[in-house]
């Protein structure tokens, strides 16, 4: 699988589906700030590391998939399930590699340079989301018997 941009994608997608994930993550975040108010800012910090945007995203893939069967005439597949369940582990992977991001803005940004610090934050953030995408990448290969042929 490669990672590219589609553009294309932006027009099949309708306003009110956005509205639902402006929605959705404004409620989470919403939400995430209550409870930093009420139990301080790092319990409220780990709320703001969930995927905000994610439910909404995971249902309207799965939507949007059993729509295009539907349209081509197949009656039931598990197609839209499974595409929302490549963004999920996408998401996990992206939510591992904040929570580095995370570690090192915590544990240096107090006492050093903010911009030094969340420049090696955003760099353990990329190159541990990348090995990440590489580690999947080679344990699909290698466990799906492609390996052997």
């Amino acid at each position: 699988m490669r990672v590219r941009i589609n553009l294309a994608a932006l027009k099949q997608t309708h306003w009110h589906e956005y509205l639902t994930r402006f929605l959705l993550g404004g409620a989470i975040t919403l939400a995430s700030g209550l409870v930093a108010r009420h139990f301080g800012p790092v319990i409220g910090g780990l709320f703001l590391a969930f995927p905000a945007i994610f439910p909404a995203q995971a249902t309207l893939i799965e939507k949007h998939e059993r729509e295009k069967k539907r349209r081509a005439g197949i009656p039931r597949t598990l197609r839209g399930r499974l595409a929302a369940a490549l963004d999920a582990r996408g998401a996990a992977t992206g939510s591992v590699a904040l929570a580095a991001f995370g570690l090192v803005t915590w544990k240096y940004l107090p006492g050093n340079n903010a911009v030094g610090i969340l420049a090696a934050a955003l760099a353990a953030w990329l190159a541990l989301a990348v090995l990440l995408w590489r580690a999947r990448k080679f344990h699909v290969y290698r466990w799906s018997g492609r390996a052997r042929r």
